[in-house]
C-alpha cells in the first residue's frame, strides 16, 4: 500500500504533523544516564573521587586540598576587591578636595575681580552670557577658570570629548562563602569525614575500586541512600540507622562519642553543574520551527 501524500507533499504553505515529528518540535525529554550522576564519594568541585574529605555544615563533600585552594583563592579576591575600593575612596577624597579648591579660588577670582577690574562683574543668574563670554557691553571676558571648563567640556556627540562614567567598586563582603551551597563558610567549621570500607574478600574480588558500607546494617553506600554524617567524630551512616540509633542514643555506634541531633548532617548528592539528582535526572528541550527557514531552534523548556 503507497504511503499518505500528506507523508510525501512538501510544497504547502505550513507544515504537517508528520513532518514536525521529523525535526523534533516539541519538547524532549531524555533520562540522564549514570555518568551524569556526581557520585556520593566524589568532591563538589574537582567530580573526582575525594581525598582527605571535608564535609561543610550544609553536607557538601570537598577534597581538603581543593577546599583550601578555593578558600584562599577567594580570601585573595576579597583583598583584592578592598584594596579597589580603598583606592577609589582615596581618589574620591582628593577629587573633592581639588574641586573644593578650585571653587574657592574661582570665588578670590571673581571678588577680585569686581573689586578691582575696570568694569565691574554681574551675578544675576537670570543674565544670560553669549557663547564668547560676555555678559554684555558692560562686561569682560570670561575668566581663565571658565575657559578651562569650556576647553575640557565633555560632549556626547563628539568621539574625542565622550564622558566615560567611572566604574564603582563596591565594599566587597570580607567572609568566603561555600562555592556549592553558596553560604558563609569558614574553615573552622568543616570537619573531616570517615566512610568504613568493606574489606569481604567477595567484593574485593569483583571491583577494584572502594566499596564502602554503613557501619551498622553493613548496606552498601550507593547515590540511591540518604547518608548522614556525624560532625562530632566524622563517621558516615545511612539515614535509617542515623534516626534509629543516632538521633535516640545520642551516641556514635563506632567511636561511642556523644553527638546531639545538631551534629547530624545530611550529605548533599550530585548537584553540580555538570550533574542532577533526585527530581532533576530527566533533562528537558523545547525544539520550536524557525520562522521562514523551516529548521528547529533548540531552547530549554519552560518550566509550568
Amino acid at each position: 500500500m503507497p504511503q499518505r501524500h500528506s507523508k510525501n507533499n512538501n510544497d504547502l504553505a505550513f507544515f504537517t504533523y508528520d513532518e514536525k515529528r521529523k525535526l523534533g518540535y516539541g519538547t524532549q525529554k531524555e533520562r540522564l544516564g549514570r555518568d551524569s550522576i556526581k557520585p556520593f564519594d566524589a568532591c563538589c568541585l574537582c567530580l573526582k573521587t575525594f581525598i582527605d574529605p571535608l564535609c561543610c555544615q550544609k553536607g557538601h563533600v570537598y577534597c581538603k586540598e581543593c577546599i583550601l585552594e578555593c578558600l584562599l583563592a577567594q580570601k585573595k579576591d576579597i583583598q583584592r576587591k578592598l584594596a579597589a575600593h580603598a583606592a577609589q575612596q582615596k581618589q574620591g577624597k582628593e577629587e573633592e578636595e581639588e574641586r573644593l579648591m578650585l571653587q574657592k579660588a574661582r570665588e578670590l577670582d571673581a571678588f577680585d575681580q569686581q573689586n578691582h577690574g575696570a568694569v565691574p562683574q554681574y551675578n544675576d543668574k537670570s543674565y544670560n552670557r553669549d557663547k564668547n563670554g560676555f555678559h554684555g557691553a558692560n562686561s569682560v571676558k570670561t575668566t581663565s577658570y571658565e575657559e578651562e571648563a569650556l576647553r575640557t567640556m565633555k560632549a556626547f556627540w563628539l568621539p574625542s570629548a565622550t564622558p566615560d562614567a567611572p566604574a564603582k567598586v563596591e565594599a566587597p563582603s570580607t567572609s568566603t562563602v561555600c562555592p556549592e551551597g553558596k553560604e558563609k563558610l569558614k574553615l573552622k567549621t568543616l570537619f573531616p569525614i570517615y566512610f568504613t570500607e568493606d574489606t569481604s574478600e567477595e567484593k574485593k574480588s569483583k571491583s577494584l575500586d572502594k566499596i564502602f558500607v554503613c557501619p551498622s546494617c553493613k548496606v552498601t553506600l550507593t547515590n540511591t541512600l540518604a547518608l548522614v554524617a556525624l560532625s562530632s567524630c566524622g563517621h558516615v551512616f545511612c539515614k535509617k540507622c542515623a534516626d534509629k540509633f543516632m538521633a535516640v542514643d545520642k551516641v556514635c555506634l563506632v567511636c561511642n562519642k556523644a553527638c546531639k541531633e545538631r551534629n547530624l548532617v545530611c550529605l548533599e548528592k550530585g548537584g553540580t553543574g555538570f550533574a542532577g539528582h533526585d527530581d532533576h535526572l530527566e533533562a528537558k528541550d523545547f525544539k520550536h520551527l524557525g520562522s521562514g527557514s523551516g529548521l528547529g531552534l533548540v531552547r530549554p523548556a519552560m518550566k509550568t
